[in-house]
């Protein structure tokens, strides 16, 4: 059994972590610390844990662990890091955006599967990529691996509620989110350097502009990101590149239906949709922003680690109306 420790763990993401994995055949939860509830049980943070896992917070790391995640945030995971003695035998996964960039100069491999999954299983230390990172680059990396982005590309994205965290803030709080729309980070967001650095990773030389736009959304989780740039391609001709390119990642599916939020909900799935306009392929993509856009696909890097199914643990129901 696979003993699991994990760090700032009232938030959001370590909450979904410890829902998947009272369910993982393979793993268990030993220590869950967190710096704002220690001495407290885990379910005055996650009251929807009550009977399934009796715990309490602990403030520091004392026992050793196969894995830690590292749920504190950005900026904190290279600090913990650096002040705390981990053994060498323990695997780490990051959730935060300090090791994403190969610049970071440390020995992180970019945990999306669907790019890295040779490089993830043979790794100790994984940076699990950001939400908005995940849906975007699924959506572009068939077309880079055929050397077929050729232009700038536009992207226009919106978030649940819950990719802002759990902390308050005055753009969280139900009074200004509900019935509202917003943008913010435009063409600046955090994730454009992952995002850049994976298609430079298929398609070496890519210098054109990704013109990134994100919304804030009046709901709670969930992704949606429209990409499109102008291609030769036929729609046709797109697809296939697309089935090809995901036929061994179960958790990419390619729709011929519009997709939507509520598709990929509480799941580890990604959809796809591609449709062509004139000289504009337009790729759509919807994803669970906590979980095949953080704590999920953590899981399923996991499950990589280990040797273990990539799906263990992931067979989670969807479909919420």
């Amino acid at each position: 059994m696979i003993r699991v420790g994990i760090i700032g763990g009232a938030g959001y993401t370590a909450g979904e972590l410890i829902r998947i994995l009272v369910n993982h055949s393979e793993a268990e939860v030993a220590t869950v610390l967190s710096t704002s509830h220690a001495g407290k049980k885990l379910i005055e943070a996650h009251p929807d844990l009550i009977g399934e896992k009796e715990m309490v917070f602990e403030a520091e790391l004392s026992e050793e662990v196969d894995i830690l995640f590292l749920c504190s945030g950005h900026g904190k995971s290279k600090p913990f890091l650096d002040e705390n003695k981990v053994s060498d035998k323990t695997k780490i996964i990051d959730l935060s955006n300090d090791f994403r960039l190969k610049e970071s100069g440390q020995s992180f491999v970019y945990g999306l599967p669907e790019l890295n999954r040779d490089e993830i299983s043979s790794a100790s230390k994984i940076a699990n990529p950001g939400c908005f990172a995940t849906c975007i680059q699924l959506c572009l990396l068939p077309l880079a691996k055929h050397n077929c982005m050729k232009e700038d590309i536009h992207v226009s994205a919106i978030t649940g509620s819950t990719g802002a965290g759990q902390s308050l803030s005055e753009t969280t709080h139900f009074s200004w989110r509900s019935n509202n729309a917003s943008m913010y980070k435009a063409f600046t967001h955090q994730h454009l350097g992952e995002i850049n650095q994976s298609i430079n990773q298929l398609q070496p030389g890519f210098k054109n502009s990704i013109h990134f736009i994100p919304f804030r959304g009046a709901f709670t989780r969930g992704i949606l990101a429209a990409c499109y740039l102008k291609s030769d391609l036929d729609v046709g001709e797109a697809q296939q590149l697309f089935r090809e390119f995901y036929r061994p990642h179960l958790f990419v599916q390619l729709s011929e239906n519009p997709v939507d939020v509520k598709q990929v909900v509480n799941t580890n799935k990604a959809i796809l949709h591609l449709q062509k306009e004139g000289d504009q392929l337009l790729i759509t993509g919807v994803i669970d922003n906590l979980i095949k856009g953080a704590s999920g696909q953590a899981i399923q890097n996991m499950n990589l680690l280990f040797g273990l199914d990539e799906s263990t643990g992931l067979n989670l129901k969807g479909g919420v109306f």
